[in-house]
């Protein structure tokens, strides 16, 4: 399958240049596009279209460094190569400190250096993102660990205070998971955890952020809802998660329940940390009121 390339030029003769250099290479297979304007540059990078970028430091009045700043503070991830025409060894550090990968001399371009240079970049980006995950993702379930929740909520937190957004917090926990490890063992209970994740991943909208809390507690952000939403999307994950028994690695079919506690900022706090003690309470009275069941903390 051909590969996507983004080359950032208002240059067309460094178009047609870099498009024969493809032509010639010796491994992989490419298409190249082409943007001629800062404006249209960024906003195809920040499509997520492109494997990667090749970027001019000189984009009229503006400057690549600037473009990249600037996808970067987007969440553009697409590993790009810096071109330039300047051989200053100041240049090649403020590429490598904004976010490119590497960095090529126009004048010194051949279509081995490109080609070497797009296998290179293309790697590295897979090694950071794989790095990337394991600092954000618990290795067990595949969701947001508990750092990468505690800065989404923060982040949510930091928007409610500027615009004024609410959003709820849902806290969930399996039902009697003690017993299960007890029982069956660690295996099994790791098979229940993952099952568990898959179906509240399931259950919930893109948009929302979904994270393993710690031990058997999962975390649901919802964004941009209000309680009353979470509420309903935490009772459907219970019923769901309810509806059918979780299959352990020996073939025992193994019924499972989760209760739920719902809070929402800023009407039950106002701050993550107030509204995770909120959300917390709120599942504590799900499980003393019989397990399985969601409940809000307004009903406490």
């Amino acid at each position: 399958m051909s590969r996507r390339i983004l080359l950032i030029d208002d240059d067309r003769l460094q178009h047609r240049l870099l498009q024969a250099h493809f032509q010639t290479f010796k491994t992989g297979l490419y298409t190249l596009d082409g943007a001629a304007t800062y404006e249209d540059g960024l906003a195809k990078l920040r499509s997520g279209a492109y494997a990667a970028c090749l970027l001019d430091y000189q984009l009229g009045e503006r400057d690549g460094l600037q473009l990249i700043r600037d996808a970067v503070a987007a969440g553009c991830r697409t590993p790009i190569i810096f071109l330039t025409a300047e051989t200053a060894d100041d240049i090649d550090l403020a590429a490598m400190n904004a976010g490119a990968l590497d960095y090529l001399v126009k004048g010194e371009i051949t279509p081995r250096m490109v080609e070497r240079s797009l296998r290179y970049a293309l790697k590295l980006a897979d090694t950071l993102e794989a790095l990337r995950r394991l600092a954000t993702h618990d290795e067990l379930t595949g969701l947001l660990n508990r750092r990468e929740l505690d800065r989404v909520l923060a982040e949510e937190c930091e928007r409610d205070l500027r615009f004024g957004h609410e959003f709820a917090l849902i806290m969930l926990d399996v039902d009697h998971f003690k017993a299960v490890n007890d029982r069956h063992g660690h295996p099994a209970g790791d098979a229940v955890l993952r099952e568990v994740a898959r179906r509240i991943g399931a259950q919930v909208r893109t948009v929302d952020r979904v994270a393993r809390f710690g031990g058997e507690e999962f975390a649901i952000v919802v964004t941009e809802s209000n309680a009353a939403t979470a509420l309903e999307i935490a009772t459907r994950i219970c019923a769901m998660v309810a509806r059918e028994p979780v299959v352990l690695p020996s073939g025992e079919k193994l019924p499972v329940t989760i209760s739920a506690g719902v809070a929402a900022l800023p009407r039950d706090s106002r701050t993550d940390g107030a509204l995770i003690a909120a959300a917390d309470k709120a599942l504590y009275a799900a499980k003393q009121r019989g397990r399985n069941r969601a409940v809000d903390f307004t009903a406490l």
